[in-house]
């Protein structure tokens, strides 16, 4: 079989060789760095390739394959742009620092890329009806057909027909790591992420939701709970929250998922607003008694599921932050970032004790190097390891510069810019876990209470989701720099 490269991020693709013919053209499946993508192509003129237009899904019970809702597919080109997809924007679960653990791979990473599709694969209602036997419904049967089915009884449903809108692109997000999900959220747990680490019963839906996108030039980006299955189908259970108001059906997931806007621009640090639950049907509604409760809220009638610069999503087991691609222009970048660690080492910090200079790392390590900072978390003073003021039963320590008794931790830059609110140095840290950070970005992380447990809230610090101790939560960085 041929190889070919990817015209647009000139990839090597890994083609395992399913080709299927459709319209007279046939398509080449492939993998490029995880993702499933299709080539389009005529046999008559295989030099004339066409772009990509997304990936496929299998038709398991009679062996056949077609084009479907595209997923993973690269992204479409503005010419405008020097080359670069139209990005619309980044969801970003808090509580990695820039990777996960075992690195970004496929589906599973930290952060999710969502740029405009080469082939729209956006739905919207249709139209809606009542039938005895759902799961015998033509819309359930028909694997090319979007729909939503609401079961009232055990002999009646509510079916909703999804027709494809060339208006919007669709992605899902979910724990499943079947094809319609474009991004595999797995639950985060709090603090060190090394080791083996993971959660025995998970809370996130396997189809958690989806998030609409509008193609044109105001990008705006919508959530709705749930998702489409392999079959494109949402099922609502007999259990599940439900309601018919004024003709229209709706439902809530059974965890629900949560929203939060930031009151004024995320980009300067303003205060977090109030968590809302999101409605299958993208209504937005106050907040259950508890996460599971059958009754819902109370509608909020002046509230959109419009996503903005800085808006939370919490999946139960793990929270995403939006970040439009307009709201990222306007914060620090990487590079930015790491220039100013470079620029704090610049100014040769030393320990008090030892008389030696402290470098701060970019990443974190479990090395003890001499040159590792730590910071009293009582005072605010850096210096290295040392045993002076150490109390062995209690493990905390006496400060030298201000003999303030607490505890020390290692201090780390917080790396992932997408969780910073301004360009400010980075001259506080998150207690007490020693993330460091510019002042406003800390002070407003804080002040966020996000969804803990069945009904609780509590601020962590988001680049490794510790729970923040004290108040404020936060302390000021005193080093001892500039000594020279």
């Amino acid at each position: 079989m041929r190889r070919e490269y990817c015209n647009h991020c000139h990839e090597q693709p890994n083609i395992f060789g399913l080709k299927t013919s459709y319209d007279s053209n046939w398509l080449d499946v492939y993998k490029i760095n995880g993702m499933v993508c299709l080539k389009m192509w005529s046999e008559t003129s295989p030099s004339q390739s066409k772009p990509h237009i997304g990936s496929s899904s299998v038709d398991k019970s009679s062996g056949s394959s077609g084009p479907s809702t595209p997923h993973h597919s690269h992204s479409e080109v503005d010419p405008s742009t020097n080359g670069q997809a139209c990005k619309y924007g980044e969801l970003v679960i808090l509580g990695y620092n820039g990777s996960l653990p075992q690195g970004e791979k496929g589906r599973r990473r930290s952060k999710f890329v969502l740029c405009k599709r080469p082939v729209p694969n956006g739905v919207k209602k249709s139209k809606h009806y009542v039938v005895k036997q759902p799961q015998s419904s033509k819309a359930i049967l028909d694997s090319m057909q979007h729909s939503i089915s609401y079961t009232l009884s055990r002999n009646q449903a509510v079916i909703v027909e999804y027709m494809l809108d060339d208006e919007t692109d669709m992605f899902q997000i979910g724990r499943s790591s079947e094809i319609p999900i474009d991004f595999v959220v797995m639950d985060t747990i709090p603090g060190d992420k090394g080791g083996d680490c993971k959660v025995t019963q998970s809370t996130i839906s396997r189809f958690a939701c989806r998030f609409l996108v509008e193609r044109n030039e105001t990008q705006t980006a919508r959530v709705y709970a749930a998702g489409f299955d392999s079959s494109r189908n949402i099922f609502l259970g007999e259990k599940a929250t439900k309601w018919q108001h004024n003709g229209e059906i709706d439902g809530l997931t059974t965890n629900g998922i949560l929203i939060l806007h930031p009151r004024g621009s995320f980009c300067g640090g303003s205060l977090p607003g109030i968590w809302r639950e999101i409605s299958v049907g993208g209504g937005v509604y106050s907040l259950r008694e508890s996460r599971s409760t059958p009754q819902k809220g109370t509608k909020i009638e002046d509230e959109m599921n419009d996503l903005q610069d800085g808006t939370l999503i919490d999946l139960c087991g793990a929270t995403l932050l939006w970040r439009s691609a307009d709201g990222l222009n306007k914060s620090p970048t990487k590079k930015h970032l790491e220039e100013m660690i470079d620029e704090l080492n610049a100014g040769r910090p030393q320990c008090p004790v030892g008389l030696n200079t402290l470098v701060i790392p970019r990443k974190s390590t479990i090395s003890f190097s001499e040159k590792q900072p730590y910071v009293y978390l009582k005072c605010g003073h850096v210096q290295g390891l040392h045993d002076w003021g150490l109390d062995k039963n209690s493990d905390s320590r006496t400060c030298p510069m201000c003999l303030k008794v607490g505890p020390i931790v290692k201090l780390c830059m917080g790396i992932e810019p997408a969780f910073y609110v301004d360009s400010g140095p980075p001259t506080f840290a998150f207690n007490p876990c020693g993330h460091m950070a510019s002042e406003q970005t800390v002070k407003y992380w804080a002040s966020v209470p996000i969804p803990h447990g069945t009904n609780g809230f509590q601020a962590t610090c988001p680049f490794c989701a510790t729970p923040l101790f004290g108040d404020p939560g936060y302390v000021r960085l005193i080093f001892q720099d500039h000594v020279d």
